[in-house]
């Protein structure tokens, strides 16, 4: 079951990409207050979790003053979620959760890679599906990161936005959708290679030693030129 090295290339790839990408899911650290200030009402927020010292939205008829750190959908934030919840924002959440499931289902795939030998039928159909999804994911995190990068440290959202700056969390995120990328096109490029080995396997053997699945390979196949 050893595997070829553009397989390992993109295991490796990947499982440095995944680490980064699931700490930047879980940290509340995409945008933070520089420590300039000796009170910012603003401290820091995540995906999930945003920190706040004595914030009061000037905008609203409420009294209600914010301090701490909680879930980003807690039900006191409720009155603010215009504020805390801008479609951009909500935009970020979005694809970088799907590039986190990619992430997840793409563990999976890589586990039955690992454990599945080149010569098995759904070898070549399991490299272009973790391919694949590792490129939506990869896409889909660009997006996410690229969109919270434009938007996220600008004037119209938190508090003294002078004073806040794109976060570590954040940095782990860009580099972990980036690397997300080349794992998924070096599996692809792995498929591509196995494919034309089979062929070439096929044409060189006795026709009437062809397996079912084999003969439909060589026939989906036989156009295409390398």
């Amino acid at each position: 079951m050893a595997k070829s090295k553009t397989g390992l290339f993109a295991l490796g790839f990947f499982t440095f990409a995944s680490f980064f990408i699931v700490i930047a899911f879980v940290s509340p650290y995409w945008l933070v207050t520089d420590g300039k200030l000796k009170d910012p009402k603003f401290v820091r927020i995540g995906l999930w979790e945003v920190c706040f010292n004595k914030f009061e939205e000037i905008h609203h008829w409420y009294d209600t003053v914010f301090t701490g750190c909680w879930w980003i959908f807690e039900e006191e934030y409720y009155i603010i979620h215009d504020v805390l919840l801008p479609g951009f924002f909500v935009a970020t959440q979005f694809f970088f959760t799907i590039s986190m499931c990619c992430v997840i289902a793409s563990m999976f795939l890589s586990f039955v890679y690992l454990k599945k030998d080149r010569d098995d039928d759904i070898y070549l159909t399991l490299l272009v599906t973790l391919g694949t999804v590792l490129v939506i994911g990869g896409f889909s995190g660009l997006i996410s990161v690229i969109t919270f990068g434009v938007k996220g440290d600008g004037r119209d959202w938190m508090p003294n936005w002078e004073h806040n700056d794109l976060g570590w969390a954040y940095a782990l995120g860009v580099i972990g959708v980036i690397f997300l990328l080349p794992a998924g096109i070096l599996f692809l490029v792995e498929a591509r290679v196995h494919k034309y080995k089979r062929l070439h396997e096929m044409q060189s053997r006795d026709p009437s030693s062809y397996t079912m699945q084999e003969r439909k390979v060589g026939y989906s196949g036989g156009h295409t030129d390398i």
